[in-house]
């Protein structure tokens, strides 16, 4: 309540990548210190047990890759509360992304509209990093397409961030569904897909053979919410036949509709991903899709406008079996994760389950059409 209240408004007055940066520097200067601060502050809850793609977690709330990119502050972060963190979107070649201003507040819709295009140190950086330093939860590293990378290349481009990771992440994602790079989302057609899916996990194997990893590391591929019913059915097939463990849905969409923020506002802000509140309905209706499309064989990991307990457990009855805060924690501040665990176990006794994944997908026929 004290960020809400009292933080939050004067943070706002500041350039959201100035107070991005600041809020990253902060928490990578003192991780102990936030550890013991709030270690302690967190109720036991009673979700069950979380097992997805192989692996265990504490509890079903995640933050989403964007927030934490080279991985500077993901022990402080994970004693904010979370299950786990996606660290990235690296990519092999480090990049300092678009020109700023590139990452807007839009205060009226509780969103953010983002055209930052990747920024980062790079994917040995990253890996170098989590070499050195773990978080005390599951870890997942995204990956995307390198800017000077030719769309022709971008197969060996993401199988050599690939290799780079592979020893330090518990599971890595696929992003093919930024709208910040040109052309990326070309990677998500069928065609394209299944060949640089199959790439990566021929590569899975001959790595994983290699080293002490009993499995391949799960791949998780991540979805664009402008994608249509059709474009999500042929995603599935291409998602069964590489045994991908896992869809993310969704990313940041293009769309600009219903919004509150005066229409001169939002174009003054120009090109880039929208997430936030006007992304929660469709999201949603994305999540319960696949699931119906997937009679729940694939772990689906839900974002989109999760901002409150309420919103992550439509998400859970849609179909997501985890899901994951960006523009909610930024609007919300660090007690998010906390908040919306302790509400998930309020909701789960209120409504009788006895576990998290007897309530997975419970409401996904209804969701599916909004």
């Amino acid at each position: 309540m004290l960020y809400r209240s009292l933080l939050r408004p004067i943070l706002f007055r500041l350039p959201p990548e100035t107070v991005h940066e600041l809020a990253l520097h902060s928490l990578a200067f003192a991780p102990a210190l936030t550890k013991r601060l709030l270690g302690h502050r967190f109720m036991r809850h009673n979700f069950g047990e979380l097992r997805r793609f192989g692996l265990m977690f504490s509890n079903p709330v995640g933050l989403a890759a964007g927030f934490d990119k080279d991985g500077v502050a993901l022990e402080a972060l994970a004693a904010l509360g979370f299950g786990f963190i996606e660290a990235g979107t690296v990519t092999y070649h480090s990049q300092p992304g678009n020109d700023r201003p590139r990452l807007f507040r839009l205060p009226e819709d509780k969103a953010l509209i983002n055209r930052v295009g990747f920024n980062n140190e790079g994917a040995a950086a990253l890996a170098q990093r989590l070499s050195k330093s773990r978080p005390d939860c599951v870890v997942g590293v995204s990956i995307g397409k390198s800017r000077v990378a030719p769309l022709e290349e971008a197969v060996d481009d993401y199988l050599k961030s690939f290799e780079l990771v592979h020893p330090v992440a518990d599971y890595v994602a696929i992003n093919v569904s930024s709208p910040n790079t040109p052309r990326l989302r070309e990677l998500q057609r069928a065609d394209q897909l299944e060949t640089l899916l199959a790439a990566l996990q021929k590569r899975n194997r001959e790595l994983s053979e290699r080293s002490a990893r009993a499995q391949p590391i799960p791949l998780l591929v991540k979805l664009s919410p402008d994608l249509d019913e059709q474009g999500l059915e042929t995603i599935v097939e291409v998602a069964r036949q590489t045994s991908i463990a896992g869809i993310i849905a969704t990313n940041t969409t293009i769309e600009r509709k219903g919004l509150q923020t005066p229409e001169q506002q939002v174009r003054a802000c120009g090109a880039g991903g929208l997430s936030g509140a006007p992304l929660r309905q469709r999201a949603t209706q994305v999540i319960a899709t696949l699931y119906r499309l997937t009679g729940g064989s694939i772990t689906v990991v839900g974002g989109g406008g999760i901002f409150t307990a309420e919103d992550a457990w439509e998400k859970i009855c849609s179909g997501a079996s985890l899901v994951q805060i960006y523009t909610g924690f930024i609007y919300q501040g660090p007690g998010s994760a906390k908040r919306i665990n302790d509400g998930l176990q309020e909701i789960l006794d209120r409504e009788g389950f006895r576990s998290l994944d007897d309530a997975v997908g419970c409401r996904a026929k209804e969701l599916a059409v909004g």
